[in-house]
């Protein structure tokens, strides 16, 4: 075993994408008449992930010359706009926005555990009891055995 493979890296050869979700997400883009060959999923399977790659290293240059350790959603538009990709960023900041606001939600709704302000071993206890009545309750319907 190679000291890279001991280490779990990766090639640039080992990237891809889903080849079952790339391939809908062309099929939903196509006139349903027109098909795609899998050389050409392929193809855009790899420009995809040249494209990441490409974004991905510029928003960690732009990353490394603000002395940051995480790339943040910034730096990604940041490098679409050095990168000429200008017409992709209104866009990016939408799903952003979105995705932030489905974040702040998120945060927003508590678990019925947090709302009920008791400790498990109490929730715990009234469960059982809640099944104790309901068997008592169904064994003095008189049902037959």
């Amino acid at each position: 075993m190679s000291d890279r493979e001991g280490r779990g890296a990766t090639s640039d050869d080992d990237l891809s994408l889903p080849r079952a979700t790339v391939a809908k997400m062309i099929q939903e883009l196509l006139p349903d008449d027109v098909t795609c060959a899998k050389e050409t999923r392929d193809l855009v399977i790899e420009c995809c992930v040249e494209f990441i790659h490409l974004l991905s290293s510029e928003a960690n240059e732009i990353c490394e010359k603000e002395s940051k350790k995480t790339i943040a959603p910034e730096h990604i538009i940041s490098a679409l706009q050095s990168l000429g990709f200008q017409s992709f960023i209104p866009e990016v900041q939408d799903v952003l926005k979105d995705h932030r606001q489905l974040q702040k939600d998120r945060e927003k709704k508590t678990s019925k555990f947090e709302q009920s302000g008791l400790t498990e071993e109490e929730l715990l206890a009234q469960q059982q009891a809640l099944f104790a009545q309901s068997r008592a309750k169904f064994e003095s319907t008189g049902q037959p055995q």
